[in-house]
């Protein structure tokens, strides 16, 4: 894998420093430091009638397994409309991020946080983009066993389906001063 030779912000040279106790590239005519490459993941854990949204993946990685819908985020969107985004080009489905279920972290060359939003169903009947992926349907626990369902999405169907607590909720009523924030935490009675 290539590495980063250059500065973004000035296209000087990179130079080898050790920062806060890690060797670090940075550059040497001003303040930029790269501090590593990372990706973010979103997938949507959506149901309806005790059923949960499935897209059979039709390219790689991946591909002829059942998953939940989801992608990756772009430089400027907010990260729940990402997910909302991404559910409804995979599946035709309109659908609002509520919560946060779970999060994996995969430290590797380009390291991937994934976060798996509990979604409200608004409108839409499954219909795939016969891209990404070649079919979509919301599918109970039985249904699934008999489907190549993806490991890691029968991880997160059992948090949607079975999980005892609530996640981190979508916080509405938030007065920082924060633009284009997600900000999402768990429920609390009293503000401090």
């Amino acid at each position: 894998m290539a590495t980063v030779q250059y500065c973004s912000s000035c296209g000087t040279k990179l130079e080898k420093r050790t920062i806060d106790g890690d060797e670090r590239l940075a550059c040497p005519s001003c303040p930029f430091v790269h501090w590593g490459s990372y990706s973010i993941g979103v997938g949507a854990l959506l149901k309806r009638d005790g059923k949960v949204l499935l897209v059979r993946r039709a390219q790689e990685p991946g591909k002829g397994f059942w998953t939940n819908p989801g992608g990756y985020i772009e430089q400027l969107e907010p990260i729940e409309r990402t997910i909302e985004r991404e559910v409804l080009e995979e599946a035709g489905i309109v659908s609002r991020a509520v919560g946060v279920l779970a999060v994996r972290d995969q430290p590797r060359d380009i390291h991937n946080v994934y976060v798996a939003f509990e979604m409200e169903y608004v409108s839409g009947e499954p219909t795939p983009d016969n891209y990404e992926v070649d079919a979509a349907g919301f599918f109970d626990a039985e249904e699934m066993a008999a489907m190549n369902v993806a490991p890691f999405t029968k991880w997160l169907v059992n948090i949607a389906l079975n999980g005892e607590a609530a996640g981190l909720k979508k916080d509405e009523a938030t007065e920082l001063p924060l633009k284009q924030a997600g900000l999402f935490k768990i429920a609390t009675s009293v503000t401090v």
